[in-house]
């Protein structure tokens, strides 16, 4: 995932430039300041609107919706995974016919994009359906194994409004895949971003300083170090950023001067956000300190990066600046207030785990100790109906006055009641 913010006056552009050995006449700076606004609001939308959801996601029973947990090992490799991965890709670039790649890739993004807008615009369309529109539900279940080994590969429940949303998200597709439009590409990329950020979660404080750590260190390295990551965002034609041209005020909507933005920028402190969002509600104290200052963080390191990236005309890594606001901001608040303690104590994945689904609709074997468990949960909790096989019980059945009398010497203490009952029977 590309996360570098680039600027196309260095040659950097998707469409390239001057060092492209292309004329191109210079954007005006009402063109400019329109390019680098609309992305910042861009990049901001999906954080906000991606992090309430995620508070949503978390207390979710749906099975379809449950949120994927990043843990501290996942955090740690991730870095290296994505390094792999980048320079995978910019081997392919020099080795193999662009062209080919690119349509292989933009096939794929085509479904997950689809995919993708379908999910972000369903609670949006949701209320525009009229009351009696006839919602049916469907499921969509693949299983692997039988009987107690049976366990689920896909399981994705969705109902006829979905299907609506799904139609509208292939006419999206189908222009974005017929003409590579600037715009397309942003709706699909918002949605990426959005559920990145809804989905994507982070079992804590600290998992989320090893991941924006180790990709504060990965972006810096192939921005800086290499011409790998902008390479590969000017060779990659697929959804993975966020792009706005900077002669839109002189061409319209066929301008193509762009500047971008990486979808990596957004997702990686967005889900940070998000961790901080959801630490907020969790103090029960009707605020959103964190989320509010984590956001006000991550306006003020992008707007920096924007404006080194203008002054100096060259590509910056986003991360170099994003990380150490987003991280140090909300630890300032943390420090000030004294709870940095309950910080890094807190943990998220403690809140979806008693609404983790289970797997109730698979037959039980009889005798397994499932249904054993199940058994005798049913005896605790509800009364005992079997007969008593011992002789005072059976006099307790067939006589309640002296077993009322039995129980209350029970309750005073005297173990001789129950002899004194087998007694008075035997009279």
């Amino acid at each position: 995932m590309d996360s570098a913010l680039s600027d196309p006056h260095n040659g950097s552009a998707e469409a390239g430039g001057a060092a492209n050995g292309t004329t191109r006449p210079p954007s005006t700076p009402e063109g400019i300041a329109l390019a680098y606004g609309s992305l910042l609001l861009m990049a901001l939308l999906p954080i906000f609107f991606g992090a309430l959801r995620s508070v949503r996601c978390a207390r979710g029973k749906n099975a379809s919706d449950m949120p994927e947990t990043i843990t501290s090992r996942d955090a740690a490799r991730f870095p290296i995974i994505a390094s792999c991965t980048l320079l995978g890709l910019y081997l392919f670039f020099k080795i193999f016919s662009q062209e080919y790649i690119n349509l292989l890739l933009s096939m794929y993004f085509f479904v997950l994009g689809i995919l993708a807008l379908s999910h972000t615009i369903s609670p949006f369309m949701n209320k525009f359906f009229p009351a009696n529109f006839p919602n049916r539900q469907y499921q969509l279940l693949f299983t692997q194994g039988s009987g107690e080994n049976k366990e689920e590969i896909i399981n994705y429940e969705f109902d006829a409004k979905d299907l609506v949303c799904l139609g509208l998200s292939s006419i999206v597709g189908v222009w974005y895949l017929l003409r590579k439009h600037w715009i397309a590409n942003n709706l699909f990329g918002l949605a990426f971003s959005l559920n990145g950020v809804e989905l994507l979660h982070l079992n804590n404080v600290s998992t989320g300083c090893i991941l924006l750590g180790g990709l504060f260190i990965y972006d810096v390295f192939w921005v800086f170090g290499t011409n790998v990551m902008v390479t590969v965002a000017k060779s990659f034609e697929a959804p993975i950023k966020l792009v706005f041209p900077q002669d839109l005020l002189e061409k319209g909507l066929e301008a193509d001067n762009f500047a971008m933005l990486g979808l990596g920028d957004i997702v990686i402190p967005g889900i940070f956000i998000a961790l901080l969002l959801r630490f907020d509600i969790s103090l029960k104290k009707n605020t959103h300190t964190y989320f509010y200052t984590s956001f006000a963080a991550y306006i003020f390191g992008l707007g920096l990066t924007i404006f080194i990236m203008h002054i100096f005309k060259h590509a910056q890594p986003a991360l170099l600046y994003l990380v150490p606001a987003c991280i140090g901001f909300p630890v300032l608040v943390a420090l000030a207030k004294g709870e940095v303690t309950e910080m890094f104590s807190y943990e998220s994945s403690a809140e979806i785990l008693p609404h983790t689904p289970r797997l109730t609709h698979f037959p039980t074997v009889s005798g397994s100790p499932a249904s054993l468990a199940d058994s005798m949960q049913q005896k605790l909790a509800g009364p005992r109906r079997r007969r008593p096989q011992n002789p005072s019980a059976i006099y307790e059945e067939s006589n309640p006055k002296d077993a009322a009398a039995v129980t209350e010497g029970s309750k005073e203490g005297t173990e001789p009641s129950a002899s004194k009952g087998l007694e008075k029977k035997e009279k």
